[in-house]
This record gives structure tokens, C-alpha cells and sequence, in this order.
């Protein structure tokens, strides 16, 4: 993977980061401390721009008339076992969605995507590809698939330590030396949760061409 390709993944996944929390991770009860915090499970998403991929014919063409076949992944589908004493365990299951321009005949078109986990912002822990398979009929213009990605993550790794728990949660009063500071803003707390974080990212193993393709169009 060249560094154009590993700059944009790294944005798109960067963007995901913020696009995927979930409300209730941490949960803030009118300004006197915060009442609950994010499970060890991983957030999961889709980075921007590598949801969709467009394939061509001829392959360096990028005139509409020219597209071929276009597919979306959606319906992306979680689940986290997070019962064990030392790992972690997250699935994501997603549905492809394609469609072809020309139904002559029966085809088959495989396409790659990724799971990459990130721990906090910019920090890729593992990544792996794998490939959905579509089967178009003789004169079917759409087909359909589901694909499935997981990841262990560590349980120590993805918890907070105690001292940084005790800071978000402690109750604090009108009047107290701390009370007007957000424990979220100490840069210590927040190095603490930007590495107790992590995320299953999946999305469209695409080329730098279809990458920059997705983010102008």
C-alpha cells in the first residue's frame, strides 16, 4: 500500500471515529460527574468513502457511461462478547448491494474489503481482507451478498485504569476546587481514553483511484 492510499485510509478512518460513538458511552448527569462509562466492546463502523466502489469498463474510463458495476456495503451488524476474563470478542456482518449495467449473460464479481481495528484516532492494531462474491443470473441487473469481519481485542488494553475512572466519576460540588474543571479536558484523562478505545472499521479494500473517485464525486 502506497503512503497516498495509507493517508487517505487514515482520514477516512479518523472521520469514522467520530462518526460511530454511540450515545451512552459516557454519560454526563448535569455537570457533577459522570455516571457511566463505555463498555470494553468496540465500536463498529464503515469509514467515509469506503462504503461504495465503482468499477469501470473500460477500467481507466470515468464517464457514467462507462460504469459497469457499482456496489454499496450497508446494514452493517453488530455483536461483542465481552464476557471473558482477558479478551474481547466483536463480529460485524454487512450486506452488499450491487448492481451492473450490462445483464448479458451470467457473472460473477468479487470484491475485496477490509477490517482494520484502530485504537484511538490514528493507531492501526490489525487489519485484514477479505472478498464478497457476487453472482449476477443470465439478465439479472442486481445481486445481493452478506460478508462478515471480527477482531479480539485485548480486555486490559480496552479498560480504563482505575485512578482515571475514579477521576471521571467522582462526584464533585458546587463550591469544590474542581468542581468548575471537566475531568474529559485534563490531557492526561484524555491520552488515557484515546488509548482504551478501539473500533472495528470495515469497508471496500479500494485503490487509490477509486478511493479519490468516492471522496470527489
Amino acid at each position: 500500500m502506497n503512503r497516498a492510499i495509507i493517508a487517505g485510509f487514515a482520514l477516512t478512518a479518523t472521520l469514522a471515529l467520530a462518526a460511530c460513538k454511540k450515545e451512552g458511552e459516557i454519560v454526563v448527569e448535569q455537570g457533577v460527574g459522570i455516571t457511566a462509562l463505555r463498555t470494553a466492546c468496540p465500536a463498529v463502523g464503515i469509514p467515509d468513502y469506503t462504503g461504495d466502489v465503482t468499477l469501470f469498463s473500460p477500467a481507466n474510463a470515468r464517464t457514467a457511461d462507462a460504469i459497469d458495476v457499482t456496489a454499496t456495503m450497508t446494514n452493517v451488524r453488530t455483536a461483542c462478547d465481552d464476557t471473558g476474563a482477558s479478551d474481547v470478542y466483536v463480529t460485524a456482518s454487512f450486506d452488499v448491494y450491487a448492481q451492473r449495467r450490462d445483464t448479458a449473460g451470467a457473472r460473477t464479481v468479487e470484491l475485496p474489503y477490509f477490517s482494520t481495528v484502530m485504537r484511538g484516532t490514528s493507531s492501526v492494531v490489525a487489519k485484514r481482507i477479505g472478498t464478497v462474491r457476487l453472482e449476477f443470473a443470465d439478465g439479472q441487473a442486481r445481486a445481493q451478498v452478506s460478508g462478515k469481519a471480527g477482531a479480539v481485542v485485548d480486555r486490559a488494553s480496552a479498560t480504563l485504569p482505575a485512578d482515571i475512572r475514579e477521576r471521571i466519576t467522582k462526584r464533585r460540588r458546587a463550591g469544590d476546587d474542581d468542581a468548575a474543571i471537566d475531568p474529559l479536558s485534563q490531557p492526561e484523562v484524555k491520552a488515557a481514553l484515546d488509548r482504551a478505545t478501539f473500533e472495528l472499521l470495515v469497508g471496500f479494500q479500494l485503490t487509490e483511484d477509486q478511493l479519490a473517485y468516492n471522496a470527489t464525486r
